[in-house]
């Protein structure tokens, strides 16, 4: 009963990014539909109630497809979960609930020779970061926010689409879990011990060395009362050249702290691009304004109010990323 644009965007981003491996999507109060009534431009994807109706759909893994705050497993789902491992699906979750460790469901996963993928347990390997990011020659650029679930992950996604097409050797870098589900790999980075977190975003950085550029996914936004931790850690483990500061439109308040106003753009790119620059000299060359669930005429003029204040381009990452790429590509400040 979770299917939604803001309370499932693992699934969302699994429908646009990996949708053709989408059998079909699980959640009881929509069973009997198919995505599109939730998500419009999605393909044709089958709502199913149960693992049982699902079956004949002949999956072979489970995603959970929501990351809620605190990363909890909810009651309703454990038993849809135990029914995929018994029915000898894989599971794949981004909780930071280990599921891995929980006795039943590693029982029921061993019974039946299926596999629980907790994408957010860390690296064993914990590694202190000195700045080796600036001994890669790949262009680096970071999407960062202006809060936590305004479309950083999209953005950088879209961003890496476009490069590819001009035929760039481009890598997406994933942070988090649900970029994780959609490139293969990656590190859930707000699950990482704070000391060893810049760390391990330098060690993905280093594994892309050889590509023309890298975009390394956001997460948080460096004002949030909550997230900024993870933020600060990117920022100084990826040493970017260039950032991509990403809004959604509207919005004024933190999601997660709705007392709390969110700094206007113009204060939150200096202090991004002053806390980059403690290692390396950056700067926000865009904007990436999310219009999801937005009025368009409002979203019109905050694209034009904010463009005139900034004298960076502002756009939709999914209609208009050229814009975005062009002005990654023109930022001329020097690399390593």
């Amino acid at each position: 009963g979770q299917l939604g644009a803001f309370t499932s965007k693992t699934a969302a981003a699994l429908l646009r990014y990996r949708a053709t491996d989408v059998v079909g999507v699980l959640d009881s109060h929509a069973a009997g539909t198919d995505v599109r009534t939730v998500f419009p431009w999605s393909p044709p994807v089958p709502i199913v109630a149960d693992i049982a109706a699902a079956r004949a759909l002949a999956p072979d893994a489970l995603f959970v497809g929501i990351a809620p705050p605190g990363g909890a497993l909810p009651g309703p789902m454990r038993q849809h979960i135990a029914d995929a491992l018994a029915a000898g699906m894989d599971v794949v979750s981004g909780l930071h609930q280990f599921l891995a460790d929980d006795a039943q469901l590693a029982a029921l996963a061993q019974q039946n020779e299926a596999r629980i993928f907790d994408l957010r347990r860390p690296p064993a390997e914990r590694t202190i970061a000195t700045g080796r990011a600036l001994s890669t020659s790949c262009r680096r650029v970071l999407t960062v926010g202006t809060d936590g679930n305004v479309g950083k992950m999209v953005a950088a996604l879209e961003l890496t689409a476009a490069a590819r097409q001009r035929g760039l050797r481009a890598e997406f870098l994933a942070t988090g879990q649900t970029g994780t589900m959609i490139a293969g790999r990656g590190v859930a980075i707000d699950a990482v011990v704070s000391d060893f977190a810049p760390g391990a975003v330098e060690e993905l950085v280093l594994s892309a060395a050889d590509s023309d550029i890298c975009i390394i996914e956001g997460q948080g936004s460096i004002a949030h009362p909550g997230f900024s931790a993870v933020t600060l850690a990117l920022l100084h483990g990826a040493c970017p050249d260039a950032m991509i500061l990403v809004h959604h439109a509207g919005r004024t308040h933190y999601s997660a702290a709705p007392h709390m106003r969110i700094p206007r753009l113009a204060e939150l790119r200096a202090i991004y691009e002053s806390a980059a620059s403690l290692l390396h000299p950056s700067r926000v060359v865009g904007v990436a304004l999310n219009p999801l669930g937005c009025d368009p005429k409002l979203v019109r003029e905050e694209t034009r109010l904010l463009a005139q204040e900034l004298r960076i381009p502002v756009c939709d990452a999914i209609c208009g990323c050229t814009a975005l790429l062009d002005a990654v590509l023109a930022n001329t400040i020097p690399l390593c």
